[in-house]
């Protein structure tokens, strides 16, 4: 038998260690050689991982001895019980969309665009060079590089009509990724225990990070082509609340782009509350049928915070957004910013930026119009076909997602249990409700793997809602 494998002698010391009493000796290094017929440099590679595995201690000079088995105690946390006082709430979770499932699954739940509609090349060679860069090794400004804040501030400013001063620069303020803005804006802006309008249903993210930060949030009903401006005068009045949280290009969930006009008269009557707007812009790079022109456009008295993200269209590994605010509020946003994270990598801003500024950008984003309408017209296809149960209010214009209604009385937590019985991997509506939710609805994500598998997984999912109804 051949014993130069360490694996070997790993597996037979094992034994040997399993029949000796703690404190035990083993034979010395030289000894194993000559037992298992093989070279000093795999012994002891053995006795390496032996004692990483915690079955054996090594004593310079002495020898190598089995170790004691240790009595795993429990740990005892009670004090912080005292310490940490009653939970003001329930503990608040990630959504389900952020689960990791096996690679077999039907994933249509996931919020993030499948790794073949990112711009690979571009990101790869783009975080070579900024690793060669003196952002390597430097730290970055609090609001971020100057270079990207221009970025920002310019593609902004090109959506800017004549007569309306286009955001600066020194306006723009770098975020790792917007969910950390959200928390900001909120935590600075609004405060702990004062009413945040939001759309609902709306992204679940920003109901987390809202409630995170203590505020009281106050829904908006929101159809077809966004809130109606009488429900948003309505609630600023009765609620005295100074900030409407709101997606008005394919919101997350449903899809919804706001009806032409909407933003103007939705803008106003945040001016004549002397309230904030603040348009989250997520999916400003997933227009499909349709450009998003953002609403902060039409603003420069600072009523509009305008968040922008990279980090769905770039790469989730590089977490970098932005957010562009005016007046004493972007001081308010950047030292809570400050306090928080101190800093974005200056690495990771420099690698986005130098993505956005390639010729290849703009390629990459006409084809990646192309592949999100295929694939949203795939599911669209596949639905209709196989869930005839499932009303679609509307085919998304942008963005990731379709938003399904299903039957009244549905059982959203069987049929979520049963699609992953089945392997199918769906996300049950609840998540992005702020308050109880309207119905039972459940979210897709077109823009996931395995595009092929979309047809499949309608099957499934219709079988599923058919018997969900027995």
């Amino acid at each position: 038998m051949n014993y130069d494998s360490s694996s070997r002698i790993v597996a037979r010391l094992k034994e040997r260690i399993a029949r000796s009493s703690p404190g035990s000796r083993l034979p010395s290094s030289r000894s194993l050689v000559a037992e298992f017929q093989a070279s000093p440099v795999t012994v002891q590679k053995a006795l390496q991982a032996l004692a990483v595995q915690g079955l054996v201690e090594s004593r310079p000079g002495v020898g190598t001895f089995v170790r004691a088995a240790r009595t795993a105690r429990p740990s005892d946390y009670g004090w912080q019980s005292a310490a940490l006082g009653a939970a003001p709430m329930p503990p608040l979770a990630a959504s389900a969309t952020m689960r990791s499932v096996p690679n077999e699954a039907i994933a249509l739940h996931s919020g993030y665009p499948d790794r073949e509609l990112l711009p690979e090349r571009l990101v790869q060679a783009a975080l070579v060079r900024a690793a060669r860069s003196d952002a390597a090794l430097s730290r970055p400004p609090v609001a971020g590089l100057p270079e990207l804040q221009s970025w920002f501030a310019r593609e902004l400013g090109a959506a800017t009509p004549s007569g309306i001063n286009p955001p600066a620069p020194s306006d723009v303020i770098v975020l790792p990724g917007s969910q950390g803005g959200l928390s900001s804006i909120f935590s600075a802006l609004v405060g702990r225990g004062r009413p945040l309008l939001i759309e609902s249903p709306s992204y679940w993210g920003a109901i987390l990070a809202a409630r995170n930060a203590g505020v009281e949030l106050v829904p908006v009903p929101s159809g077809m082509g966004g809130p109606a401006p009488e429900d948003v005068d309505r609630a600023l009045e009765e609620t005295g609340a100074r900030m409407f949280y709101a997606q008005p290009h394919y919101a997350n969930p449903t899809g919804t782009q706001w009806a032409s006009g909407r933003g103007a008269e939705i803008l106003e009557v945040v001016r004549r509350h002397g309230a904030f707007l603040v348009e989250d812009d997520w999916a400003h790079d997933f227009g499909i049928d349709s450009t998003p022109v953002p609403v902060a456009g039409q603003d420069d008295s600072g009523h509009v915070i305008y968040v922008r993200s990279l980090t769905k269209s770039v790469s989730p590994a590089i977490r970098v957004a932005a957010a562009i605010a005016r007046g004493p509020a972007r001081e308010r946003i950047l030292a809570d910013r400050g306090a928080e994270t101190m800093y974005v990598s200056g690495l990771l801003q420099a690698a986005a930026l130098d993505v956005v500024t390639q010729p290849g950008w703009q390629t990459h984003l006409r084809s990646l119009r192309h592949q999100l309408r295929a694939r949203r017209d795939l599911m669209v296809a596949g639905i209709q076909e196989h869930v005839p149960k499932a009303h679609l209010e509307q085919i998304p214009k942008g963005g990731l997602n379709l938003w399904l209604r299903l039957p009244d009385g549905t059982n959203l937590e069987r049929l979520t249990r049963d699609c992953e019985d089945a392997g199918v991997i769906i996300a049950a509506g609840t998540d992005w409700f702020p308050a109880e939710a309207a119905g039972p609805f459940i979210r897709l994500n077109y823009s996931g793997p395995n595009p092929g598998a979309f047809r499949e997984g309608a099957r499934l999912l219709g079988a599923a809602l058919e018997r969900n109804g027995r």
